[in-house]
């Protein structure tokens, strides 16, 4: 299979907003020992791609500073020692940077086989999303069958991601939205309770569902004062999960409920997270959500679909919130 020297690809020209992004040409990137090089087919958008844009996230050391976390797209050149996939492999990964390009390499342990069933397209919908979910909500807080589990943010990929994997996995569902529109969606994904937080206090919302308890697990992405009502909805015991803080990261809180209740507050980004540590989420995410992926029971949900020279429009979309789902490149036919 013929590769060519260059390749197309997304480019922050300067910290700042959507314009900073431009398409511009670059070197093929080589696959070192234990990767796979990919020429991409489809890329899924990000909100960590956001915050890269703005100055916010930088790439781990010795990291492409091309954004872009999730690729699907088909093998064609190996690295040393790679034996778990051939040339001409259909496969969707997961990746420290570099998915807005034609190509891309990835490490062995952050592959996955295209799900039975589904596109290209609808597999680069899934890396970022399900690996976050599970190594957060699944790992670091601990959801459990018949618990209950709330998500921030039930619309964007990582809440259609959560709702439907903790639905299918023996969850009661609580999540919150801005519009009823999205509160429907929320519910034909799984949610037992969807909550326009425009209208509605969740803290009360959710004590109401639960018989006075608090929800046993909460992903939150929001932040600022989301954290201390996030603590008042929460049962005894219950984990707190922050994967963003969109609304700051600095407030002041009384934690002295948090300690009479037992609660836990974690976190964490999983860029900088060792491949071992990944290839860890996608074992997991393999065995248990694969098999709800190919059964139909769990879906990515794509919202629209961009090509390389629109990132400028894609991010200015991510940014206004009004998607539901994923929002993806096409990259190749």
């Amino acid at each position: 299979m013929s590769i060519p020297e260059t390749m197309t690809c997304v480019e922050i020209a300067e910290p700042g907003g959507p314009e900073q992004l431009r398409t511009t040409t670059r070197p093929v990137p080589s696959p070192e020992k234990g990767e796979v090089l990919i020429q991409v087919a489809a890329a899924g958008i990000n909100r960590p791609d956001v915050v890269q844009r703005q100055g916010h996230y930088a790439p781990p050391p010795g990291t492409t500073d091309i954004p872009g976390l999730e690729v699907s797209g088909t093998v064609v050149a190996l690295g040393d020692g790679v034996s778990e996939w051939s040339v001409g492999d259909k496969l969707c990964a997961l990746v420290a940077g570099g998915g807005y390009g034609e190509y891309v390499t990835a490490p062995v342990e952050q592959c996955l086989p295209v799900p039975k069933g589904l596109s290209m397209l609808e597999a680069a919908a899934l890396p970022e999303t399900f690996f976050t979910v599970w190594g957060n909500v699944f790992d670091r807080g601990n959801l459990q069958p018949g618990e209950t589990f709330m998500v921030h943010g039930g619309t964007s990929g990582i809440g259609t991601t959560a709702i439907q994997l903790a639905h299918q996995l023996g969850a009661k569902v609580i999540a919150t939205a801005g519009s009823e529109e999205k509160c429907q969606a929320c519910r034909d994904l799984g949610a037992d309770l969807a909550i326009n937080y425009r209208e509605q206090d969740f803290v009360e919302a959710a004590k109401e569902f639960t018989g006075g308890k608090g929800a046993d697990v909460i992903l939150d992405m929001v932040g600022g004062d989301y954290l201390p009502r996030n603590l008042k909805a929460l049962n005894r015991d219950g984990r707190l999960v922050n994967i963003a803080f969109m609304k700051g990261a600095k407030i002041e809180v009384n934690f002295m409920p948090l300690m009479l209740k037992r609660q836990t507050i974690t976190g964490s980004t999983l860029r900088a997270q060792s491949v071992a540590a990944k290839a860890k989420i996608g074992k997991a995410v393999k065995e248990t959500a694969w098999p709800l992926i190919e059964a139909g029971k769990v879906k990515p949900v794509i919202y629209k679909t961009f090509s390389l020279d629109q990132a400028k429009e894609a991010h200015e979309l991510m940014e206004s919130n009004q998607h539901i789902g994923k929002i993806v490149f096409q990259v190749a036919e």
